[in-house]
């Protein structure tokens, strides 16, 4: 017999949340990979980088798995969950974790520091501080969430959403620029995400706090109701994640 809205939604609220650890959803949920292969682009800079710096490094397993590290590796978090898993992981290698804040919005690094710059889906991009750190002809490269990225679950559970967004490529493109950057590569897409049953979605909305804001299951719970009776009616939720890749470097 399938597991009840209950016992599914009692199961995700119970998981235990460890930094960005998505493991719990396999078999429950599925999200397509943007075709640039943004870890293996990472690896490939990074063989070839003196300094580098990862910005909201979330708990440091992209870093850690690189095959080769520059002389230097620092990573930056504000989260402190994360930051303590990141600085666990780096540290076993001779890497580096630095605490930043959101309200203030400064590196606590010298001009001209890193060869490279690099955050998969930061929560905001300070260009003018990355401009800054960097070296004369060093790169930022990114990875980050566009315009209304599983926005069809956002509205499933508040309602109707504004159109416009921060998080827009052509946007950033242009705050690139005004920090003093040269921008040599900007592509997107949109990415089928596919929640299986309400407990993925639970789970997923308790990992990826901004999502839905002040997610609960009590809070939420009549929209968490209506999505798993939507699944039992007509299959599994579908979703589309938005990401977009941007590279920029400072002139020589």
């Amino acid at each position: 017999m399938p597991a009840s809205f209950d016992e599914l939604v009692a199961e995700a609220d119970a998981a235990p949340i460890r930094g960005w650890d998505f493991g719990w959803l396999a078999g429950r949920a599925t999200e397509d990979r943007p075709s640039w292969r943004y870890a293996e682009r990472v690896a490939e800079r990074a063989s070839g980088a003196e300094r580098m710096l990862d910005l909201e490094c979330g708990d440091g397993r992209l870093l850690a798995g690189l095959p080769a590290w520059p002389r230097l590796v620092v990573g930056a978090e504000g989260h402190p969950p994360n930051a303590v898993l990141a600085a666990r992981r780096l540290g076993a290698r001779g890497g580096h974790v630095v605490r930043i804040g959101q309200a203030v919005q400064a590196l606590p690094f010298r001009s001209g520091t890193f060869d490279l710059v690099t955050s998969r889906h930061p929560v905001s991009t300070w260009w003018g501080e990355i401009g800054r750190v960097l070296t004369s002809g060093g790169t930022y490269f990114s990875q980050q969430v566009g315009p209304h990225s599983v926005g069809e679950l956002i509205e499933f559970m508040l309602g109707p959403q504004p159109r416009a967004s921060a998080r827009d490529p052509d946007l950033a493109c242009r705050q690139a620029e005004a920090a003093g950057l040269v921008v040599r590569d900007l592509r997107s897409e949109r990415l089928r995400t596919v929640f299986h049953d309400v407990g993925a979605v639970v789970y997923f909305l308790r990992l990826v706090v901004w999502i839905v804001p002040g997610f609960t299951v009590e809070r939420f719970r009549d929209r968490l109701l209506a999505l798993h009776d939507e699944i039992g009616r007509h299959g599994p939720f579908v979703a589309h994640a938005t990401r977009f890749l941007i590279e920029a470097h400072r002139p020589g």
